[in-house]
């Protein structure tokens, strides 16, 4: 069976993979994309978002802007990363978006497709700030109890890169990511510590190069830029390309081991604010649902991704 989705997101170089995934996998039902305010303003990411399903042909799932700033804080952008328009690129030159905006907003069409849905059978995968679904389990509580699971890209049980000790798309919204994390439903924490694993190497690069396709030169333009600013800012000589590792794990949990752990977020910590703190003393206890993300297999998650991209 395909496993049903709801991709949330705010494209955003990572998270325009990532769409790609899921939209050219056939184990993945994306029944729909929704957009937050993160990587840039809700305006840029969501007009990025058109451009991506614009490329990629992706005309029979709808599109919904949602949150345009943190439930508490002042908006934050990662411009550093992912530059002006949120989606920067090289040598590619971007069409005029085709896909439109549907009417209503992102959280009440995550509530109603939920809700129309069978229990259990629909994942959200947030690779943004979780402003949108922190809201939604707020405004229906019903939610909670249908979701079959909540595989979120953020965080990190080592590792931060916003601050000391945390992940942009928690340390911009804490008190969402609260709630998502506190929430009962299963929580799977796809964190730094797994996507810095997921590198887009000069070879990965070059397979995208080989397809010879207007997809795979896209994805070759989003690493061009993608590789330039992470080296400038955070010192990486090949970009982690984290958002696609959520839909990679939905697709062969092989391919993204996990552990279970209890986790939270730090809200009022002076150095620590949006810390997702693992407890890694084992055993978990046998009511914990939340695990985090551990380990990549490179080679199989680059397989997965270029015969996606391949595919549209």
């Amino acid at each position: 069976m395909t496993r049903k989705i709801i991709l949330d997101c705010d494209p955003g170089h990572d998270d325009a993979v990532a769409i790609l995934l899921a939209a050219g996998n056939p184990e993945i039902e994306l029944l729909g994309v929704t957009t937050v305010g993160g990587n840039q303003t809700l305006q840029k990411v969501t007009y990025n978002a058109r451009q991506v399903m614009t490329v990629a042909g992706i005309t029979d799932v709808p599109l919904h802007a949602g949150a345009t700033r943190p439930l508490v804080h002042e908006v934050e952008v990662a411009g550093d990363i992912h530059g002006e328009t949120g989606m920067e690129i090289h040598g590619f030159e971007l069409p005029e978006p085709q896909i439109e905006v549907a009417d209503g907003h992102a959280v009440n069409y995550i509530i109603d497709t939920i809700m129309s849905e069978e229990p259990g059978t629909v994942t959200l995968v947030p690779t943004g700030p979780l402003t949108n679904i922190a809201l939604a389990a707020r405004l229906e509580p019903r939610i909670v109890e249908r979701v079959r699971e909540v595989v979120l890209m953020g965080g990190g049980y080592h590792t931060g890169n916003w601050s000391a000790t945390a992940e942009f798309n928690i340390k911009v919204d804490p008190e969402a990511a609260h709630v998502v994390f506190n929430e009962p439903w299963p929580v799977v924490m796809v964190g730094l510590d797994l996507t810095h694993q997921a590198l887009a190497t000069r070879d990965v690069e070059n397979r995208f190069r080989e397809l010879g396709t207007d997809v795979g030169d896209f994805v070759v333009g989003l690493f061009g830029f993608f590789r330039e600013s992470y080296r400038e800012a955070q010192g990486f000589d090949d970009p982690p390309v984290h958002d696609p590792c959520t839909v990679a794990y939905l697709i062969d949990p092989s391919i993204v081991q996990t552990k279970k752990m209890p986790i939270d977020v730090e809200l009022r910590g002076e150095l620590t604010v949006g810390m997702t703190v693992a407890d890694l003393r084992a055993p978990a206890p046998a009511d914990c649902h939340t695990s985090a993300a551990v380990k990549l297999d490179h080679g199989r998650f680059w397989d997965l991704v270029v015969d996606a991209v391949k595919a549209l």
